[in-house]
């Protein structure tokens, strides 16, 4: 083989483990993801021919009939990479920075093929064997390249298999309380939460009315919904029975420059305005109004336990929250019901938190952050789904209602049962002084810090939750299965049973729930 076809074979092994890395794994998290599934398989039938090919021609010379067969297997390989590009066309935008590594990759590869192939077709003539040769270095690189993309070949074929446990489930089921048809408006639509519930709303029977400025986006939405890329498009006779108003820049993605929080602020800020107008204008006022908040109302409490009748403290998020919430308190004016839904962590494979961890964790270095002691109140995506479909159905609910599930965890405790579901150790943990360094008051308000919240309301005006505990959560997610895995309405029973005894909560937070079971809205009690 000529000196300059190796120096290519290993141009060709880096840029290839820089797309697994860092697109495959660190940013796109194709493994775990269920809509990738055929990618998956596609990528690791493709891989185990590299690492076949890798030892074939490192080591030995292939004469004959064996000549013709690496030529046939590098003929698949470009037939496997023409359809993976048309599936991943399919199913996901590619990042601009993996199309430029996959052109890259094509490139180089066709220079492979114009050096390999006229030594090929000089061996296919000769009487079969397989000659051992060695090219010294080259030929190391070639069997750590090869166990290398046999590994990953195998995790993306059993990637693919277990994508099929990660359904979601059926998005028909989410949304029991809309019992009539409903007409509802979502902004924040092609996001991680309003995906999922437009596409409960289209498939139990409703009408979405989807927000979307980028309509290639909505596109990748359930079928069944009217698309609309701004509020006047929307005529004023139109009917909307309640509008879900989840819009707003995703916060935890930058470091919180002053930029950045701007930027945070005005996002929700105008949209929220922008809805408000709308309802104005509209002949037929919508009956409710469920307007996205964040539990980051509350500020910073450490072990107390917090419900909607509980106070906050400064910081950004705080104010950023409140800033939110008091824009959509505007629509109360025009006789419009308002749920300020203050959520907490939500948690899904295919996007959030839980899976920006489950990468790291999945390969044993996951870890507790800082001391571990801090809460962290969360709740299943689907069981937000169905919180805002009992929203929207519960006239006696209004003001600020908790969104999270009814058994929050520290963190060290997130840590271990994420781990235990995976069955990875989880043994490095992140300084919070290094976090801190990186990300300011990111860090400390949303991964050092923390709040202990209850869903009092919801509990109160007779919501169940599917998955109250973390383990049920992540077992349902991941395809695990749960020994002995408890059924909400115990959990729930045993929740009401001593919790305001063993949580010590406030007298004005008792009065708050038994002012809630007999539908009263907090609104009236505190009057």
């Amino acid at each position: 083989m000529t000196h300059i076809l190796w120096p290519l074979i290993t141009l060709q092994i880096l840029m290839g483990a820089f797309d697994t890395l860092y697109h495959h794994e660190l940013t796109e998290r194709l493994a775990w993801r269920p809509s990738q599934r055929h990618e998956l398989r596609l990528h690791g039938v493709r891989d185990l021919l590299y690492a076949a090919l890798f030892l074939a021609l490192g080591w030995s010379e292939p004469h004959g009939l064996l000549a013709l067969l690496v030529m046939a297997v590098l003929l698949g390989e470009i037939v496997l990479t023409l359809l993976d590009f048309v599936e991943e066309d399919m199913s996901r935008k590619l990042p601009a920075s993996e199309r430029v590594a996959h052109t890259l990759l094509a490139v180089n590869y066709g220079a492979i093929l114009m050096l390999i192939v006229p030594l090929l077709v000089d061996w296919a003539g000769r009487p079969i064997a397989l000659a051992p040769v060695s090219y010294g270095p080259w030929s190391i690189v070639a069997t750590v390249a090869a166990i290398g993309v046999a590994l990953f070949g195998l995790r993306d074929l059993a990637a693919s298999a277990r994508a099929l446990r990660l359904g979601p489930g059926r998005a028909g089921d989410l949304l029991p309380a809309l019992t009539a048809p409903q007409t509802v408006l979502v902004t924040g639509a092609t996001g991680f939460i309003g995906r999922r519930l437009v596409e409960a709303l289209a498939a139990a029977g409703h009408q979405p009315i989807v927000l979307a400025r980028d309509p290639a986006k909505a596109a990748r939405l359930a079928p069944q919904f009217r698309l609309v890329t701004r509020l006047d498009q929307i005529p004023d006779d139109t009917r909307i029975d309640a509008i879900v108003n989840l819009a707003g820049e995703p916060i935890a993605d930058r470091i919180w420059t002053a930029a950045r929080r701007r930027r945070l602020l005005g996002s929700r800020l105008r949209m929220t305005r922008d809805v408000v107008r709308l309802i104005a204008r509209l002949e037929r006022k919508p009956a409710v109004l469920v307007s996205g908040s964040a539990i980051g109302w509350y500020g910073l409490w450490q072990d107390e336990a917090l419900t909607e009748f509980d106070g906050g403290k400064a910081c950004f998020s705080r104010r950023l929250c409140d800033a939110w919430e008091r824009a959509a308190m505007a629509a109360e004016r025009h006789g419009v019901r308002v749920v300020r839904l203050r959520i907490g962590l939500v948690l899904g494979v295919d996007g959030g938190m839980l899976a920006r961890l489950l990468t790291p964790f999945e390969f044993g270095l996951g870890g507790r952050i800082g001391h571990g002691r801090q809460w962290m109140s969360w709740i299943a995506r689907d069981d937000l789904v169905r919180l805002i479909g009992h929203v929207i159905a519960t006239p006696s609910l209004t003001g600020a209602v908790n969104a999270t599930a009814p058994e929050p965890v520290t963190n060290a405790t997130f840590v271990r049962e994420l781990a235990r579901a995976l069955h990875r150790p989880a043994v490095l943990p992140v300084p919070a002084v290094l976090l801190r360094r990186l990300a300011g008051d990111l860090a400390a308000e949303l991964l050092i810090g923390g709040q202990r919240v209850l869903p009092d309301k919801a509990d109160a005006s007779g919501f169940t939750f599917r998955h109250p505990t973390l383990r049920s959560a992540l077992a349902a997610m991941l395809g695990a299965r749960l020994p002995h895995a408890a059924a909400g309405h115990h959990v729930r029973r045993r929740y009401f049973g001593g919790r305001m005894r063993a949580r010590g909560l406030s007298l004005r937070s008792s009065l708050a729930v038994l002012a809630a079971r007999h539908r009263l809205s907090d609104d009236r009690l505190l009057r």
